[in-house]
């Protein structure tokens, strides 16, 4: 059962009112159902969401685990080609969701990516008519109206104020740091660490490793990189964003530095978390950096060129396809049962994420270093050997 050449659904929809352009692809499905979040951001392609949909494929595979309820389901994004801040996003969306709702009432489920968050993709969805984003999925679980409330319950979790939903991704990355720092012996009180983006997913990753030891000296957002070699107040610029990630820079203590957009790269600092956007790391800007090691909390940010020369450096880079994974499981370890019937959903929903990362890291950088290759293509290794047991799981 071979991750497939080619996608199995490639949809293009242009909107009749902006001319925007919308895309779907199915990489695959798995007992007739696919999972993957829908993004919107400027220059947003049909080639960025296909690879993207591949992505999902081995995110869904690497999170096998023959024991629990979930069994991964196939791979797939959505992506519109918008600025989330215009004032005629929100309208697009409801359209694409309109134009898409046969695929996802029949086997696409989907949920927040860049540039969108749960309750707007929930709000819009529900104006398109559709009774959930992850309907689809309905018909493989034992107890569909059990399952919704504790999918439900689990949205409605706060921790210090932010949904359990935007924190347990980050957790998920910076486990996946904390996991290859400790494989290489290093004092995480002596680690440094750059992210860009203070989105969801950076803004979960920037505070779950500040609160493990290590320090937080450089940020970016789409204002440009905010530094201090002696630490940022993380919790502070977390507290002093918009919406959208971006830092009132009246936060700023005295200590604090203003520099260019693009010199979270070049920071002084040993783990690299980009955050925000596909494709910010090329062949060209890789020579800035200095990272022993880039966590890809983001999709697809660092372009293959760009890490074979970091790899010929010395920079091991984490793939997305593990680190950035814990979103996405745990929406399902919640559906099917797996987690969520705890009293602290939180405290179980962390442990669970934790413990699975931390399995799966460590296991993908055993099989690097036992093949003499990247994490990435351990990566591909390991979704290789799981996809034949899935397929024996499911009958198919």
């Amino acid at each position: 059962m071979p991750v497939p050449s080619a996608p199995l659904i490639s949809l293009t929809w242009t909107d009749h009112v902006t001319g925007r352009q919308g895309f779907l692809v199915v990489d695959r499905l798995v007992r007739g159902v696919c999972s993957g979040g829908l993004r919107m951001r400027p220059g947003c392609t049909l080639q960025e969401v296909t690879g993207l949909a591949r992505g999902m494929t081995m995110k869904e595979a690497l999170h096998y685990d023959p024991a629990a309820r979930y069994v991964p389901l196939g791979g797939a994004k959505g992506g519109i080609d918008c600025d989330p801040r215009s004032p005629e996003a929100y309208g697009l969306l409801v359209r694409y969701l309109r134009a898409v709702r046969p695929y996802v009432e029949a086997f696409w489920n989907t949920g927040e990516d860049l540039g969108l968050t749960q309750n707007v993709v929930d709000r819009a969805a529900a104006e398109a008519g559709l009774t959930s984003t992850v309907q689809a999925v309905y018909p493989l679980l034992d107890d569909a109206a059990a399952a919704r409330r504790r999918l439900a319950d689990a949205f409605a979790v706060e921790v210090d104020g932010i949904g359990l939903d935007a924190l347990v991704g980050g957790c998920g990355v910076a486990e996946s740091v904390l996991t290859a720092l400790d494989a290489a012996g290093a004092d995480r009180g002596h680690v440094r660490v750059a992210v860009q983006g203070l989105g969801t997913m950076g803004a979960a990753t920037a505070r779950f490793l500040t609160r493990a030891g290590l320090t937080v000296v450089a940020v970016a957002d789409i204002k440009g990189t905010i530094a201090n070699p002696e630490g940022l107040d993380v919790e502070a610029l977390l507290a002093a964003r918009d919406a959208y990630g971006t830092v009132d820079r009246a936060a700023l203590r005295p200590g604090d530095r203003e520099l260019p957009g693009d010199a979270w790269l070049a920071a002084d600092v040993e783990v690299l978390v980009p955050a925000a956007v596909s494709y910010a790391i090329d062949a060209a800007n890789q020579e800035r950096i200095t990272a022993r090691w880039i966590a890809e909390a983001a999709n697809m940010p660092v372009l293959p060129e760009a890490e074979r020369l970091l790899a010929a450096r010395g920079t091991t880079v984490l793939p997305d396809v593990v680190v950035n994974s814990g979103t996405n499981a745990w929406w399902w370890w919640t559906l099917f049962g797996d987690i969520g019937e705890a009293p602290d959903k939180a405290g179980e929903a962390f442990a669970y994420t934790r413990r699975a990362l931390r399995a799966l890291v460590a296991e993908l950088l055993a099989r690097a270093e036992r093949d003499g290759t990247t994490p990435r293509a351990a990566a591909h290794a390991l979704v290789a050997d799981r996809l034949p047991r899935i397929a024996e799981r499911v009958g198919r």
